[in-house]
């Protein structure tokens, strides 16, 4: 019998709510409940040391532990992996602002788990288990919450240093997520934005001018363009990414001349 937690996809509630109507942990981000015969998983975008991504309707999720290598067996990633036989009701929750956790929907895992290499808490190089999920209901996320967790991860890869930016761009996944709001938006990852604004060192990548202005920071204003459009399949990696002013970045986008895109392409291989 599904367990009634009286919460629609899109709803919002405290930690302490959570925990209360699920009656389990106020801790983690893989929770197991005995009495409800759930296990609640979160992907806190405003914490997490990885970054979850949405591919379409499939969602992509890194199990649990923060160091090493992690262990498909170990604790609730062999409940999140057996959730087709075992009958626990899997749970999904997003964070997008700090202690506001958006009910999502009950989902079910919908491929084997399978590994990746991430840095872990420290920054060593680990494997780790993703599981793919799909949600069982209609997702109602309004484009409001995605933007405003871009933001926030662009600000927290403005804050780490050229090295930790280095090192986190190396592991980061080419394929761009996507997921299904008010309209369809692209979820850009703010480490290859922060990389290739960094890499510019102020000057356009196209016209080779330095930036018209600085913002209120005093950082020279860039735009972040992907050579090949997302939208025609580009990939959101530093190969693809360049930065430009916003004449060049306006230009890019209703001309896309040839000698333009083949001249960033150039750029960007002998950089």
């Amino acid at each position: 019998m599904a367990f009634n937690h009286g919460l629609k996809p899109g709803d919002t509630i405290t930690n302490e709510q959570l925990a209360k109507t699920f009656k389990c942990s106020k801790q983690g981000g893989m929770r197991r409940s005995l009495r409800t015969n759930t296990l609640v998983i979160i992907s806190d975008h405003s914490r997490s040391i990885y970054e979850d991504k949405w591919e379409g309707d499939i969602f992509y999720y890194t199990g649990m532990g923060l160091r090493g290598h992690q262990d498909l067996n170990y604790a609730q990633n062999k409940t999140l992996s057996q959730s087709n036989e075992n009958g626990v009701e899997v749970h999904l929750f997003e964070v997008f602002k700090p202690q506001q956790y958006t009910y999502i929907g009950q989902v079910k895992l919908v491929g084997k788990p399978f590994q990746e290499e991430q840095p872990d808490a420290d920054g060593n190089l680990r494997k780790v288990w993703i599981f793919p999920l799909k949600v069982m209901n209609e997702v109602n996320i309004s484009e409001e919450l995605v933007i405003e967790k871009q933001k926030f991860k662009e600000k927290q890869a403005q804050r780490i240093t050229d090295e930790e930016l280095t090192e986190r761009v190396k592991y980061s996944k080419k394929k761009i997520g996507t997921r299904q709001v008010s309209t369809k938006t692209y979820e850009r990852d703010p480490y290859i934005s922060e990389y290739a604004r960094r890499r510019a060192k102020g000057i356009c990548q196209l016209c080779e001018k330095p930036a018209p202005f600085k913002d209120k920071k005093g950082n020279p204003f860039l735009e972040i363009h992907h050579i090949i459009w997302l939208s025609k399949g580009g990939e959101d990696s530093i190969e693809n990414t360049v930065a430009l002013c916003p004449n060049c970045h306006r230009k890019m986008h209703t001309l896309n001349l040839k000698e333009d895109v083949e001249k960033l392409q150039n750029k960007i291989s002998s950089s």
